[in-house]
């Protein structure tokens, strides 16, 4: 067995990143990212990034800001290796550490302490939404961490609540929000010059986020042409998994960019008249908190983590019912400029560098 670490540089800690090379990395990515970033600022502690062999870094956009050491595998085997063969450890990549941070809820095996970050457990809930090998590996990640992890670091009380329901005991579940990095408001020009290049003329809707199921937006799209006038609807995000599209409605125009660079995607999100998330479950809703820094108001599924996340800031809507939706809708665009006003205010409130603070407390409370 592989030696602790015994040194006096701080916490040493092996951070998973694999997500980084996943076709579509996520929120998950987001936050691992984003919380390494802010954590390589903070004084006692050193990240050790641990992920697959792969040929290639990953995309730009993901580009981990820490080195990352390789392990054999990478992907659908190097998680079956992990969660059904117990290895390979990552101390193999990382040398002894102090504390391992699986910031997936795929756990990986090591001889420390282990925490593992748990977003939301929507696979629960809905696995029909989900494939059956992604089903069985969550599950089965459940079983492993019910059993090895030291702390469970969830990203809402929401989630913190599907735990505690699943048999995790409270007394290993830590509250750690994620946050927003404060956009570069785009300029006018900006805006309209991205908007022309996706021919968005006038009012238009937003939607941002992965395209799969529990994103909910066959009922969105049923809302928008319940409107009563063709205000358009645009879709910014890559196709994920499952029947997620919706059908061409009449009365509902829907424009689909796919994965857009930042600066875009923020320049249709900065011009549009409301931002529309009515998730049937999310672990956070990181796209409604980038949105209200934006200064964009925010329509969200009330009696979730969105709504958690969005405080008083944001219209919530009942996702299950498009007249609700779109009732929601209307009230947002009057709204428009105080749900702008709040959104800003709320979404200084959430930072990064407040997460990397909590997951140092956590690391710290294990080493």
């Amino acid at each position: 067995m592989l030696r602790r670490a015994r040194h006096d540089g701080g916490v040493r800690v092996a951070f998973t990143l694999e997500q980084l090379w996943h076709r579509v990395p996520g929120g998950t990515g987001v936050a691992a990212l984003e919380t390494a970033r802010e954590m390589v600022k903070l004084d006692g502690v050193r990240l050790c990034g641990v992920a697959g062999t792969h040929p290639r870094p990953p995309d730009v956009p993901w580009a981990s800001p820490i080195p990352v050491a390789p392990l054999a595998g990478s992907g659908a085997r190097l998680y079956a290796c992990w969660l059904w063969g117990r290895r390979p450890a990552v101390e193999r990549a990382t040398g002894p550490v102090d504390v391992t941070h699986a910031t997936t809820i795929i756990p990986c095996p090591t001889n420390a302490p282990l925490v593992v970050t748990i977003h939301d457990l929507a696979f629960i809930h809905a696995p029909e939404q989900f494939s059956r090998w992604g089903t069985t590996v969550f599950r089965r990640s459940l079983e492993v961490i019910r059993r090895r992890a030291a702390l469970i670091l969830c990203s809402s009380s929401a989630t913190m609540d599907d735990c505690a329901r699943l048999g995790l005991s409270a007394d290993r579940l830590r509250l750690v929000p994620l946050g927003v990095t404060p956009p570069i408001t785009p300029s006018p020009e900006t805006i309209a010059a991205t908007r022309a290049r996706f021919g968005v003329e006038g009012d238009y809707l937003t939607f941002v986020g992965t395209v799969e199921p529990r994103k909910n937006l066959r009922r969105l799209v049923e809302a928008v042409a319940c409107l009563g006038h063709q205000t358009p609807l645009v879709v910014i995000g890559p196709p994920g998994w499952g029947d997620a599209r919706p059908p061409e409605i009449a009365g509902a125009d829907v424009r689909f960019t796919g994965r857009l660079p930042a600066l875009e995607r923020d320049a249709l999100v900065a011009g549009a008249t409301a931002m529309c998330y009515p998730s049937l479950r999310e672990g956070f809703g990181l796209p409604i908190l980038e949105a209200m820094a934006l200064g964009v108001p925010v329509v969200t599924s009330r009696g979730t983590a969105t709504a958690e996340t969005a405080g008083s800031a944001a219209v919530l809507v009942e996702p299950t019912d498009v007249e609700d939706i779109a009732r929601g809708i209307t009230e947002a665009i009057a709204r428009r400029a105080d749900l702008a006003a709040a959104g800003r205010v709320r979404a200084a409130e959430l930072t990064w560098g407040n997460t990397a603070e909590l997951t140092l407390a956590a690391y710290r409370e294990v080493a």
